[in-house]
């Protein structure tokens, strides 16, 4: 009597994603599998798949991280499950808490998937993950900003040189700025230091307010009703709503 197959068989890939190289772990209903190195390509792991788990159902995993939600998009171009799953969230049991090496998390990962125990998180679209990059480069930014006013400070108190009481806020009016620009010290070496560290923050300011406007500007432009909605509850500024509106994946679902 001819038998044949009831379900169709599935493959569970957990992959421990780095810049240079992924480490895969290939498991399936029938046997543990196996643990191999590729190039960090998904047409390399595609075409793997193809030759050797054709009519497979096609589970993949990974952490998310720097690598961001590209291999992702390709997995579900394949035609395959994907899940991106929270670091902290993938269980741990024993040594598997101390032993930490990317054959192993490749293998943890598959053993979780394969066990039904990963949750995804939310992958937003590609609109509004570039959006928010735009968004993560004002933050870092406002950090550089702010790094260079301590420079600036501490270079003026380690020669003992006191700001007025007027201007000791932490924001620079264009007079403080003024002022910093007259500051003057014994030799030129020291007023060289200061000027450049002027140049950097001029710079960054004109930076963050360039970024500020095309943030605001985008979000009026392709988000207007989310954008307004914010905009509307009191104490909400254009940079506050784009920043909660980048927190959100779908704003339109949320009003």
């Amino acid at each position: 009597m001819k038998t044949e197959p009831t379900a169709q068989p599935k493959l569970y890939i957990g992959i421990d994603i780095h810049k240079r190289s992924w480490k895969v772990h290939c498991a399936t209903d029938l046997f543990m599998g196996k643990s191999f190195s590729m190039p960090p390509e998904p047409q390399i792991l595609y075409d793997y798949v193809q030759k050797n788990f054709v009519d497979h159902e096609v589970s993949t995993a990974y952490e998310a991280g720097c690598c961001g939600f590209s291999a992702h998009r390709s997995f579900i171009h394949f035609g395959w499950l994907s899940v991106v799953a929270n670091p902290a969230d993938i269980h741990r049991s024993g040594k598997e808490k101390y032993s930490k090496t990317d054959r192993i998390d490749a293998q943890l990962i598959a053993r979780e998937l394969k066990d039904g125990r990963l949750n995804a998180v939310t992958v937003p679209d590609v609109e509004r993950e570039e959006l928010r990059s735009l968004f993560r480069s004002r933050n870092d930014l406002v950090k550089d900003i702010r790094r260079n006013k301590s420079r600036i400070k501490m270079q003026l108190l380690y020669f003992g040189i006191t700001i007025p009481e007027v201007f000791n806020t932490d924001k620079w009016s264009h007079r403080f700025r003024n002022w910093v620009d007259a500051v003057t010290f014994a030799h030129p070496t020291a007023k060289s230091a200061l000027e450049g560290r002027m140049r950097t923050f001029r710079f960054l300011d004109r930076e963050k307010r360039e970024v500020s406007n095309e943030l605001r500007a985008y979000c009026r432009k392709h988000y207007k009703n989310d954008y307004d909605l914010l905009r509307s509850v009191p104490g909400i500024g254009g940079v506050v709503a784009c920043g909660i509106f980048n927190r959100l994946v779908l704003a339109s679902f949320y009003w």
